[in-house]
Formats: structure tokens, C-alpha cells, sequence
């Protein structure tokens, strides 16, 4: 079992920044991805960003390449997501999730999910 804690969401102006974390417990392997996604009043979850828990990899949804930045900590356990040059889009509360292996960037894929944290970026 593996659980997930979301914290740093928050308001913030227009090309601001802020970073996000996520504390995870449990049985977290190497072969685990992590995941960040969103979810805006009235819209489907959608994928951000993903890092596997071991190795190089990342992946970014285009809407947020090249402003948000995934990276992962393993000696705490925990992912960030550090977002800048936000905009008022990018208003939602935000998700972590695990899955065990794949970058996969489906919602229905990711097996834990954290409680999520709001962020609302006002213009």
C-alpha cells in the first residue's frame, strides 16, 4: 500500500511560481512512476507531469512544458512539481499519483492518488 500527502498549493499572481510536494509511504519501488495531475472546476483530471521513481525519465503535457519541472527526492521519499510563469489556466487542484511501472500519462493508469492540493493563480 502506498500513500500519498500533496502540500504547497496555494494563491498566487500571474507569472509567479510555487512548488508543490509529495510525501509518499508505503512500499515505493524503484519500477514506480509518479505522476502529477490537475483537475479544474467542470473539467476531466488531466495529465502534468511525470517522473519515474528511479532513472531519468520525465514526461510533460505540453500545456506546462518548459514552465513546470519535475523531480523526485528519494532519500525523502518525496516528488515536487515546481511551477512557474503560471497563469490563470493553470488554476486547479492538483493530484499526485503512483503507479508501478509506465509512464503513463491516463488518470484510470495510477493505482494511488494523494488528497490533492488547490491552486488558484489570479490574472
Amino acid at each position: 500500500q502506498v500513500q500519498l500527502v500533496e502540500s504547497g498549493g496555494g494563491l498566487v499572481q500571474a507569472g509567479g511560481s510555487l512548488r508543490l510536494s509529495c510525501a509518499a509511504s508505503g512500499r515505493i519501488f524503484g519500477s514506480y512512476v509518479m505522476g502529477w495531475f490537475r483537475q479544474a472546476p467542470g473539467k476531466e483530471r488531466e495529465f502534468v507531469a511525470a517522473i519515474s521513481w528511479s532513472g531519468p525519465n520525465t514526461y510533460y503535457a505540453d500545456s506546462v512544458k518548459g514552465r513546470f519541472i519535475i523531480s523526485r527526492d528519494n532519500a525523502k521519499n518525496t516528488v515536487y512539481l515546481q511551477m512557474n510563469s503560471l497563469k490563470p489556466e493553470d488554476t486547479a487542484v492538483y493530484y499526485c499519483a503512483a503507479r508501478k511501472m509506465g509512464l503513463i500519462t491516463t488518470p484510470s493508469a495510477y493505482d494511488y492518488w494523494g488528497q490533492g492540493t488547490q491552486v488558484t493563480v489570479s490574472s
